[in-house]
């Protein structure tokens, strides 16, 4: 499927229901994803996590990190467990980066250099480190990764396409194409799939952007038809016109923090597979890579891309489950639903006999001790192809085929 951006003129006609009939769309199986921009209070939170957790491992790369940050009006608050011998301004990092998210005006109600800062830090408490001391999983838990074929990255098409959108939302607004837009914004993308279970087309798209007081609602329905949704949805993927709600309520001048309280890793579904895929319940945001919640997930995304790079499936789910303490993954699980071209089981066996799955085994294979993981706090973890992210190579799609031809 092409999905190269630009050159695309067919307008999106915000909030009007146009397109393919009810019977058609009804008749198709749909499936909805969202993304958030990065003023978004949760993903404010979730970036002033990792930017305290990337300025620790620029100076100690075995730190022991896991910090939350809360945003609400005017207050910022950073709790957590830390363990470095390390020291870094944390309120200084705070305050640049609300300042590069977008909130320099006290107008927006929250502002990077007048905001309140609370710093509340304890160490890992010494019942968790005796466990990860030893290279073992710092908790109890299970992990997922995946994969499928829907787009170039690897990726499902519901979150890849919103993830797109978001960002082009972020960028008519820093280049001051739509010099009214504010940080805060949320879009969701919904796409119709055949009954082969390919994607066949957009059905609709939400988007709300947060605005300045004087803008004309019908103005800023077709400046973001004409500048993001229409140079972000390919033409292959418009079967007649796609359904687009451009601020439905018709007013978003409230946003950011001072609409609604921020908290580090409330938006998991953004982070990952748009729910396309299962998720393990934990966040990524603010922990150093020897938590299984991050280790874990990136590795199985590195195994289930992998995979599905090396033609042995279609689409793939990886679980990992761990013990806290326990060196190796408790259990591997591999399901391909179906479109495997080999048994799961001999995936599965092969994944362990090539893989290091361990949390430091990850880490190595990954080289994950290192100031990476703010960029990734923001229009997600996975299917990235702009910034530095590890667990997005293919170079063991290869190993894995000869592994299995090998042993067939």
């Amino acid at each position: 499927m092409n999905l190269a951006l630009g050159g695309l003129r067919t307008r999106s006609r915000a909030l009007a229901g146009v397109g393919d009939s009810k019977e058609d769309r009804m008749a198709s199986s749909l499936f909805t994803s969202e993304s958030v921009t990065e003023g978004h209070p949760d993903k404010l939170a979730d970036q002033i996590s990792d930017a305290i957790l990337d300025a620790i491992l620029a100076k100690d790369p075995l730190a022991r990190v896991a910090c939350e940050a809360i945003v609400t009006t005017g207050l910022v608050m950073v709790v957590g467990e830390i363990t470095t011998d390390c020291y870094v301004d944390i309120p200084r990092i705070i305050r640049q980066t609300v300042r590069d998210v977008g909130y320099t005006r006290a107008k927006y109600g929250f502002d990077a250099e007048t905001c309140g800062i609370v710093v509340s830090i304890d160490e890992q408490s010494p019942d968790i480190a005796q466990g990860v001391d030893v290279g073992g999983a710092g908790d109890s838990g299970m992990m997922f990764g995946f994969a499928c074929d829907e787009t170039p990255e690897l990726m499902p098409l519901p979150i890849t396409l919103a993830h797109r959108l978001a960002r082009k939302l972020a960028e008519v607004r820093r280049n001051k194409t739509l010099s009214y837009l504010r940080p805060d914004g949320k879009v969701q993308v919904t796409i119709r799939y055949g009954d082969d279970g390919k994607p066949s087309g957009v059905d609709n798209v939400v988007l709300s952007t947060q605005h300045h007081d004087e803008v004309d609602a019908d103005q800023l329905r077709s400046d973001i038809a004409e500048h993001v949704i229409d140079v972000v949805i390919p033409s292959d993927l418009r079967n007649g016109t796609v359904r687009s709600f451009i601020n439905p309520t018709g007013r978003f001048v409230i946003g950011g923090p001072v609409a609604d309280a921020g908290l580090t890793g409330r938006k998991i579904m953004v982070d990952t597979y748009g729910g396309y895929a299962r998720h393990g319940g934990g966040c990524f945001s603010g922990k150093d890579p020897t938590k299984v919640d991050r280790a874990g997930a990136y590795g199985a995304r590195y195994v289930a891309k992998n995979i599905v790079a090396a033609g042995l499936a279609a689409k793939c789910e990886v679980q990992l489950s761990y013990a806290i303490g326990v060196v190796k993954p408790v259990a591997v699980r591999i399901d391909t639903f179906g479109t495997g071209k080999a048994p799961e089981a001999a995936i599965g066996a092969a994944v362990t006999r090539l893989f290091d799955l361990s949390p430091l085994g990850v880490i190595k294979e990954l080289n994950l001790r290192r100031p990476l993981f703010r960029q990734t706090a923001v229009y997600g973890h996975f299917g990235r192809t702009d910034i530095d992210a590890p667990w997005e190579s293919t170079t063991r799609a290869k190993e894995l085929a000869d592994e299995l031809s090998l042993r067939a």
